[in-house]
């Protein structure tokens, strides 16, 4: 399985050089067409940041050339519902998680609106993250529900290449989730992947988001694949859960799916 057309959101903040190499990186990896977005916010193409702004498409644009991809580019200018239209129309889109000064800097709807709007698996960047593989060393934050189950497989493409799979669940029984992790490793093992179990018994001591970043699975991983909404403490609504808490921690790329 491959991502065939990759999404990415491109800003004047430093983070984006990362990001688009990490896109062009995935886009060659999967074949794909890469079309880049630029999210600037309206505050951003002024002043001093204007003269960064405007170098995002040519940048843009000399990655993809260098690398030979098939690519778009979508500008600033364009309506901020273009993008969210054409995110309907990709397999996967790279967005940032501004913070602090960035935070200004991008558009208010990336990447907390995507995530909900975009129909699309999102993978999230901190603001913070420096480039390196993502997608060699994965967990699953798995609570057995319609939004699990729906980024499990809209990761695929990048478990099926994972060099280690890890399915955490976080439940108020001991061993609460263990059958349904059984039966996605099942599910896994038909696709070529072999993912090892890691659950937690909730003893109120410590919190789901807590208990997932003490695992030492997530501790190596490079990537964590969750369900944006659920009904479980692992992830409820996202504009009011634990869910949210896991998109804005700091430190590793999340892919969410809605």
């Amino acid at each position: 399985m491959d991502y065939k057309d990759i999404l990415v959101y491109l800003d004047a903040t430093a983070a984006t050089a990362d990001r688009l190499r990490l896109a062009v990186e995935l886009a060659k990896t999967h074949g794909a067409r890469l079309i880049g977005v630029d999210a600037s916010a309206e505050s951003a193409l002024v002043g001093a940041w204007g003269d960064r702004a405007l170098r995002i498409r040519p940048e843009f644009e000399a990655a993809v050339n260098a690398a030979g991809l098939a690519n778009a580019f979508i500008g600033a200018d364009a309506e901020p519902a273009l993008g969210l239209e054409l995110a309907h129309c990709v397999d996967l889109i790279v967005a940032p998680r501004p913070e602090g000064e960035a935070r200004r800097l991008v558009r208010e709807e990336v990447p907390d609106r995507v995530v909900v709007a975009a129909g699309a698996p999102v993978l999230v960047l901190p603001q913070e993250w420096s480039y390196a593989p993502v997608g060699e060393t994965v967990v699953i934050a798995w609570n057995a529900s319609r939004e699990a189950a729906r980024a499990v497989h809209d990761a695929m493409p990048l478990l099926e290449r994972a060099k280690k799979v890890t399915i955490f669940s976080f439940s108020p029984r001991t061993h609460g989730l263990r059958a349904a992790s059984r039966r996605l490793a099942d599910h896994l093992e038909r696709h070529g992947i072999a993912a090892r179990l890691s659950d937690w018994t909730d003893t109120g001591d410590v919190s789901a988001l807590e208990a997932l970043f003490a695992d030492l699975d997530t501790q190596d991983a490079d990537l964590i694949v969750a369900g944006a909404f659920g009904h479980s403490r692992l992830f409820e609504s996202l504009f009011g859960g634990v869910s949210l808490q896991l998109l804005r921690q700091p430190t590793a790329p999340i892919l969410m799916s809605h």
